[in-house]
């Protein structure tokens, strides 16, 4: 990991000589450390496109919302209020009267309410009427059904909910997201459950799934010493799952590929120089008409920007 060495830290503010320690030594977890961090979305987004992790990290340039994104918000609102409920109350009818009060709450939104005006917007932008609104929460309603036939939710009591999980590693790396869902057993033994209102994945994309609850897995076994029993992601989609079971040599290994993603993503903030990576995926990105992919140029590199978002290091001209 590079330093700063005028004053010291790391990126995260933490003190450099931290750096030395080992990936088993103890992780200070109460130290308040400063921003910028790495989270799952964003480490995945910098994997995926460079430019891509800056236009939103550093840049922060709006996107549109989409039917998709925020049906799987609703979604996900539902699945965290069904466990409100007491045990003998979590039925799927129950679970489908939620999906009305959790939308008046979403609607509040102007850009979300947006999505069902004519023309559209998001993933709908080309058709020439959006669905209705009828039909698209009815869509979720069926998505919150699916759930009852993976998971029986009167036999569990979450230990967290949408819950911050958070640590600094010993090099001043912080890392941090939330959980859908963690479950602890009375021996505690910790599951990790995501909900996904997609499909699940080919076998050759499962390891791009997994990334997500391997970080969670890491962050978990920094703060709690605890290498979770199982990871397990719920597809509403079709009904099915995938679990796994981390080992920790494995989250050993995985702590140094965040901090490689890390060190790579310093190297750009210190020249400025975040490379489009043109990939299928492109063709759902906002950003394109800055994208030199798409003969695009993109902004200046917001330098007080990336100042504002805790950065030490300010972007530098390399000198021959």
């Amino acid at each position: 990991m590079a330093q700063d060495s005028a004053h010291g830290l790391s990126p995260t503010g933490q003190p450099a000589d931290a750096a030395a320690a080992s990936p088993n030594s103890p992780v200070d977890t109460t130290a308040t450390p400063r921003r910028p961090s790495l989270s799952p979305s964003r480490a995945a987004d910098f994997k995926t496109c460079p430019l891509l992790y800056r236009f939103r990290t550093i840049d922060r340039l709006p996107e549109r919302k989409s039917l998709a994104a925020v049906r799987g918000t609703l979604v996900h609102s539902v699945l965290e209020r069904l466990y409100d409920l007491p045990a003998r109350r979590r039925t799927a009818e129950a679970a489908r009267e939620l999906v009305a009060p959790a939308w008046e709450e979403l609607r509040a939104n102007p850009e979300v309410a947006a999505l069902f005006t004519e023309g559209g917007t998001g993933d709908d932008a080309a058709a020439e009427q959006p669905p209705s609104l009828e039909a698209w929460l009815a869509s979720a309603g069926e998505l919150v059904e699916t759930y009852f036939s993976l998971e029986d939710p009167s036999r569990i009591e979450p230990h967290g909910r949408e819950e911050l999980v958070e640590v600094t590693l010993p090099d001043g790396l912080l890392l941090r997201g939330y959980v859908d869902r963690l479950d602890v057993a009375p021996n505690g033994a910790l599951r990790v459950v995501d909900y996904k209102t997609g499909s699940m994945p080919r076998e050759a994309f499962e390891g791009k799934a997994l990334f997500q609850m391997k970080f969670y897995a890491l962050v978990l076994w920094r703060t709690r010493g605890v290498v979770a029993s199982q990871l397990k992601l719920l597809y509403l989609g079709n009904g099915d799952a995938l679990t796994y079971a981390p080992e920790e040599a494995e989250l050993v290994r995985f702590e140094r590929t965040l901090q490689a993603i890390w060190a790579a993503i310093e190297r750009a903030v210190a020249t400025g120089d975040f490379r489009p990576n043109r990939t299928r995926l492109c063709d759902w990105c906002d950003h394109q008409a800055l994208c030199p992919s798409f003969g695009g140029t993109p902004p200046p590199f917001p330098a007080a920007a990336a100042a504002a978002a805790g950065w030490p290091t300010l972007p530098i001209v390399e000198r021959d």
